[in-house]
């Protein structure tokens, strides 16, 4: 019993952090979609689907926190490539002074 709560509540603070996460990983290096799904597996260990993910980076970059570009490949075959913009890199900043705080309380 303990372990499935454990187990949920880790599950939902990953969720809720997933944006910080997005923002994290595009703040070292620009991800085209799947790609950023496997970054975010190996650097915080999140499972995230593309059903998640693609709904999230819209709504990112309707708040101006993202752009991207597109890039052809050689299959022909244009993958979206995401960065963080200026404007997210501000956000990212004021979230990680947000998350010491919260930290520091406990």
């Amino acid at each position: 019993m303990k372990n499935e709560f454990l187990k949920n509540w880790d599950t939902q603070l990953k969720k809720g952090l997933l944006p910080f996460y997005v923002l994290s990983a595009l703040e070292s290096k620009e991800y085209y979609g799947y790609e950023l799904i496997q970054g975010l597996k190996a650097e915080f260990g999140i499972d995230v689907t593309e059903s998640t993910i693609y709904p999230l980076l819209i709504r990112l970059m309707k708040e101006d926190l993202l752009t991207y570009k597109w890039v052809e490949q050689s299959s022909g075959i244009p993958r979206k490539y995401y960065t963080i913009s200026e404007d997210g890199k501000i956000i990212l900043d004021a979230m990680k002074t947000d998350l010491k705080n919260v930290l520091n309380k406990i």
